[in-house]
């Protein structure tokens, strides 16, 4: 007879990965052991090792529950019909506002990928890419004409974004300086105001 499910199971679950993301992005993954792991979730290591066969087993958890958060807040955005330059900058303030309190998973995502298997690496892999593609066509939507002359530009402006996104992380302090709403649209405005530029730029005549 198969071993019920407790009622607490996914809460239990959820504080290990918050907890094991903190441990391995103050200590690094590739030092951490299960034991030390579970010395900080408060838990014995038997109990880590109910819910995960291996330590990294649970680094793909904390990994894939993270992007899949992610995808899913930038994917609800997207189910929403609003105006092209709208419809980004909702993208970009969900997906700060996902970030928020996620520094470990998100320095983990950053750093430790590479020290999962390849297959794992693989399914994160697509996550992300699915992810990408929201925010391109988003900006494909802004400048269809200036895009599908430069389609090459696409992938350069998108990843852009993205590098202004990813690292926002490594230097706000929260409650100084710009709230994670204000640089959305700092950033989302330099994106904008770049874009404007380059396609005035093909729209000049020829000398």
């Amino acid at each position: 007879m198969a071993r019920p499910i407790a009622k607490d199971h996914d809460a239990k679950r959820a504080a290990i990965l918050k907890n094991a993301a903190g441990y391995f992005a103050a200590h690094g993954y590739d030092r951490a052991s299960v034991s030390q792991v579970a010395r900080a979730c408060g838990i014995s290591k038997s109990l880590i090792y109910h819910y995960y066969d291996s330590k990294e087993q649970l680094l793909f958890d904390i990994l894939h529950s993270h992007l899949t958060q992610v995808h899913d807040a930038v994917t609800a955005v997207s189910c929403h019909g609003a105006h092209p330059e709208t419809h980004l900058r909702h993208l970009v303030a969900d997906l700060l506002m996902t970030y928020r309190g996620a520094d470990a998973e998100h320095r983990l995502q950053l750093q430790s990928t590479t020290a999962l298997s390849p297959q794992q690496q693989q399914d994160l892999a697509t996550i992300q890419r699915t992810i990408v593609s929201i925010f391109a066509t988003a900006i494909q939507d802004i400048a269809p004409d200036y895009l599908q002359d430069a389609p090459s530009d696409l992938r350069p402006l998108t990843m852009s974004l993205f590098g202004m996104l990813n690292w926002f992380y490594l230097w706000h302090q929260p409650g100084r300086g710009l709230s994670r709403s204000a640089y959305g649209d700092m950033a989302t405005d330099i994106l904008l105001g770049g874009l404007e530029r380059l396609t005035a730029q093909r729209a000049q005549p020829l000398a």
